[in-house]
């Protein structure tokens, strides 16, 4: 059956902008924002309190498929609309926040990397698209999630201009930690990312490159607006 839904499909590394600017363009386009980093995050946050090892791949995958935590995302009501792009809900629980540490930022790029995590968010993530018009962010979304989206976006930004957004965001959750350890954290994350096995982090020959380098959020959210309109 033919796709009938529009999909835009943002990828690229941590701290390119993707989740502030997808947001902004759903809103601005009546799109539904769907973050899938986040419902990888939620995965990463029930493994952290099991007490298990996210180098256990095994024990992993085994703790996620046996217990099914329920994970989910919705548009923030108005008592929760405190600067996050949604809520993230784990088991009936708003974690939203707590799955934005710079901890389980660690542990979400490893878990991924793990085929029987992968399968658990892919076919979700997949079924939304299926059923309304979406703007849907992560990394793996143009290479495997919605190879055929309307729109396929390769979002980046120089790695120190990415480094300074992501300390600002820790900063202001409170979380006391170096522009370097940031840095580093992220030059980590990349490699791992491009580098895993499994949906590795990738521009795809289709996807359109936009570099948001010295851009505001208003003006690359503009661009992709504009974007749309020629497809």
């Amino acid at each position: 059956m033919a796709k009938k839904t529009f999909q835009i499909a943002i990828d690229g590394p941590v701290a390119a902008g993707k989740g502030t600017t997808a947001k902004l363009v759903a809103q601005r386009l009546g799109f539904l924002y769907v973050d899938t980093g986040a419902l990888y995050r939620a995965l990463t946050l029930y493994v952290q309190r099991k007490g298990v090892s996210w180098e256990d791949e095994r024990e992993v995958v085994r703790v996620l498929l046996e217990e099914k935590p329920k994970v989910g995302l919705r548009v923030p009501s108005e008592e929760e609309k405190d600067g996050r792009l949604c809520t993230v809900l784990l088991n009936g629980e708003d974690v939203s926040w707590k799955v934005r540490t710079e901890e389980v930022s660690r542990g979400v790029s490893v878990i991924t990397q793990y085929a029987g995590v992968r399968d658990l968010i892919t076919p979700l993530a997949r079924q939304i698209a299926e059923k309304q018009d979406v703007v849907m962010e992560g990394r793996d979304i143009t290479s495997v999630v919605l190879p055929d989206a309307d729109l396929l976006i390769y979002m980046d930004a120089d790695p120190r201009e990415r480094a300074k957004r992501r300390h600002r965001e820790l900063l202001m959750r409170g979380e006391d930690i170096s522009l370097e350890q940031v840095y580093k954290d992220l030059m980590e994350r990349d490699k791992r990312d491009s580098g895993r096995a499994i949906a590795p982090l990738t521009k795809v020959a289709k996807a359109w490159r936009l570099d948001t380098t010295g851009m505001t959020i208003d003006q690359v959210a503009e661009a992709i607006v504009a974007k749309v309109k020629t497809v």
